[in-house]
């Protein structure tokens, strides 16, 4: 959005009506009840202002106010859909949970690369850190940090070291993966070639594949030289996540359960001999 843009929506914002108790329900209904487009306008252009006002509350942790306002306006719209207009209670009162959740999810998500804890306790700390710190300092600078930690802790319901852990990553600028471990910038390494990675190599996912294709085609070779009620007894037991049991194959088949399991053990020996013909190295894995 640019400049021009979002101070023309500020002031179109600013020119909207507000609405009347009365009316407000009214329009309420109509969007609850016959999904009346232009109910849904006049309600969510009459509460823009309060979007802005909210972004406004959000402006110094760096983001545009632009995407914030559209941030709110995604909330604004998600407290219209859920608005219950038969509860008394004012749709700018409903509505302000979501704005206000809405921007808060967007400043967690974007604020910085590595995003930090989301849980209810974590985004308190994460937005009311910078204020209690300052009110802390206001009222007395002799603290320690680790005083402050503490009284903060106690406020918000957290433990100090997670309030150490979250002051660290709002005064600490975040460091790019790319950047040079060199500060001459003759390093031929950066960040990224020395994390450690869990995930198998490139040369190891093929290799895989590969084999995982080639026994495939091992199976379906050997399959092939079963008889149809053998074929249905290995795919029925052996081919299915969840394998029937002898019984109830049986039944399906009108045989009993224990000649099921002979077919069964009499079709698994054709397959094994079939795979060591396909491979003969398989011979030793059956053993």
């Amino acid at each position: 959005m640019e400049h021009s843009a979002k101070r023309s929506l500020i002031r179109q914002a600013m020119r909207a009506p507000y609405l009347g108790r009365e009316e407000e329900h009214e329009l309420a209904v109509r969007w609850k009840e016959q999904h009346d487009q232009n109910a849904l306008n006049r309600i969510t252009v009459s509460h823009m202002r309060l979007v802005i006002a909210m972004a406004s509350k959000f402006r110094n942790f760096g983001l545009s106010m632009s995407d914030l306002i559209q941030e709110g306006h995604v909330g604004l719209l998600e407290a219209a859909a859920r608005f219950e207009p038969d509860r008394d209670v004012r749709f700018s009162t409903y509505a302000t949970w979501w704005i206000r959740a809405s921007m808060q999810d967007y400043i967690l998500r974007n604020w910085s690369i590595v995003r930090g804890g989301t849980s209810s306790a974590q985004k308190a700390l994460f937005f009311n850190l910078r204020r209690l710190r300052a009110k802390l300092a206001q009222d007395s600078a002799a603290l320690s940090d680790s005083q402050v930690y503490r009284e903060i802790s106690l406020a918000l319901g957290v433990a100090e070291s997670d309030v150490a852990l979250m002051d660290a990553r709002l005064s600490g600028p975040d460091t790019s993966l790319n950047a040079p471990l060199s500060d001459d910038g003759n390093g031929m390494s950066d960040r990224m070639d020395f994390l450690i990675s869990d995930e198998p190599l490139p040369d190891e996912v093929v290799g895989a594949t590969i084999d995982q294709e080639r026994q495939s085609e091992w199976l379906q070779t050997a399959l092939r030289t079963l008889n149809a009620r053998e074929l249905k007894i290995i795919r029925e037991r052996r081919l299915r996540d969840e394998g029937a049991t002898l019984e109830a194959l049986g039944e399906r088949l009108g045989i009993s359960k224990e000649r099921v399991r002979q077919i069964e053990s009499r079709a698994l020996e054709k397959l094994r001999s079939a795979l060591v013909e396909v491979n003969p190295e398989l011979s030793s894995q059956m053993a």
